[in-house]
């Protein structure tokens, strides 16, 4: 087992690239997605609200597991927002960056940081920290088929 932590960023570039999409796609009962047909999507619009304040980041790491983020995973990374608790953020703690669930303390002034794998432990944050949430995650894009 390995704590999450960020590989590497990349700020967002507008590649101009607009894929085909099947709309309403339903994971159950098969339904023809022809009404659709020759509609497109640029994944960095859809994806992005503040194209100057976001980045990409590589995940390494498998402490958010049962979140659905794995190791290799890429995590759309939006540092214009404010985190709202059971957001899931890049912090930095005391110089190390992590990716875990916020939640903030109001009885006890603190934020905890949770991981999403049993074998982990929360990470209290208090004053005596040095802490900055970087940025809020707003999507997380993995493979489904292979392995990274």
């Amino acid at each position: 087992m390995k704590e999450n932590q960020i590989h590497s960023f990349t700020q967002v570039q507008d590649t101009g690239i607009e894929l085909e999409i099947a709309a309403d796609l339903h994971a159950g009962f098969p339904n023809p997605a022809t009404d659709h047909a020759g509609e497109t999507i640029d994944l960095t619009r859809e994806m992005v609200r503040h194209p100057e304040s976001t980045f990409y980041a590589r995940i390494a790491g498998d402490s958010m597991l049962d979140a659905g983020i794995r190791d290799g995973d890429i995590v759309v990374v939006d540092r214009a927002l404010e985190p709202c608790n059971g957001d899931f953020v890049v912090a930095c703690v005391d110089g190390e960056f992590t990716l875990k669930e916020y939640q903030f303390d109001t009885k006890n002034q603190c934020v905890w940081l949770i991981p999403h794998n049993p074998h982990y432990s929360k990470i209290k944050v208090t004053a005596n920290n040095d802490f900055i949430v970087w940025g809020v995650v707003t999507y997380c894009v993995h493979k489904t088929k292979g392995t990274w």
